[in-house]
């Protein structure tokens, strides 16, 4: 049955912090204090206890809450996949920064209705529990940012900017590298080490453009409302408007055009 996209809002964000404070536990809690153990999946991504057990607990939650509904995480696949509403999950988004013990890594939870790149996102919710910081929002609800209203920044100029991307290498298309050299080079600053908090960063104020060559549904479903409602602009690498897109570009509005042109120049 439907559900009000406010109440969806604040179950993407309940939902978002019980995976996310599961895996805090798993936190820099290897042998003396160091890296937890890593596993490489058959993709070439890592994978830790941590992630598979925040995501059984986000799945725990959901079936007790929204038995209908279907799941598709990273760590654990589909289930009930011909539900008209879908929770797409991303337990850590940034792994390798996760096991490194760098505190940059956030839980990501969706509230999807439709497939594709076509389908809406009614809510989506961002937590990054080892530095306090909780971002959701929802379309005509907001963005909201530890409770308070979160707002993209008004700077105007590229060479005044802050941008950001998980690797600069683009190692996996690196035909879109001269793009993103091309953004840097005119930009103010630019810094890595990014993932999902880069677009935190955006949404906040604190940076204006976050990209990323490619993106699995987890890890850029969410963003799509968090940035929009913030005020920003929230696009594949290609310029169209989708959370499900394969890639992620997020900007302020003031700087949305130039950025996207930046990136698709020949």
């Amino acid at each position: 049955m439907p559900v009000p996209n406010a109440l969806l809002l604040h179950a993407a964000a309940d939902v978002a912090r019980v995976a996310g404070d599961v895996a805090l536990r798993h936190f820099r809690a290897g042998p003396a204090g160091g890296a937890i153990a890593v596993e490489t999946k058959g993709d070439g991504s890592p994978v830790t206890a941590a992630d598979r057990a925040a995501e059984q607990a986000a799945r725990d939650w959901l079936a007790a809450r929204f038995p209908d509904d279907g799941v598709l995480g990273e760590e654990f696949g589909a289930s009930r996949p011909g539900a008209a509403r879908r929770w797409i999950l991303d337990p850590i988004d940034g792994t390798k920064t996760f096991v490194r013990g760098v505190p940059l890594w956030g839980t990501l939870v969706a509230c999807v209705a439709g497939e594709g790149a076509d389908a809406e996102v009614l809510a989506g919710a961002a937590y990054f529990p080892a530095v306090g910081e909780l971002v959701a929002a929802a379309p005509g609800e907001g963005c909201w940012w530890n409770g308070a209203r979160a707002r993209v920044s008004d700077v105007a100029a590229l060479d005044q900017a802050l941008v950001l991307t998980t690797d600069p290498t683009f190692g996996h298309r690196p035909e879109r590298r001269a793009g993103w050299r091309r953004l840097e080079g005119a930009a103010g600053l630019s810094r890595t080490w990014a993932d999902c908090y880069g677009y935190l960063l955006v949404a906040t104020g604190r940076a204006e453009a976050m990209v990323d060559a490619i993106t699995g549904d987890w890890d850029s479903a969410a963003l799509l409302p968090i940035v929009e409602e913030a005020g920003g602009v929230f696009t594949n690498w290609e310029g169209r408007r989708t959370g499900l897109g394969g890639s992620a570009v997020a900007t302020n509005a003031a700087l949305a055009a130039e950025v996207r042109r930046a990136l698709a120049a020949g």
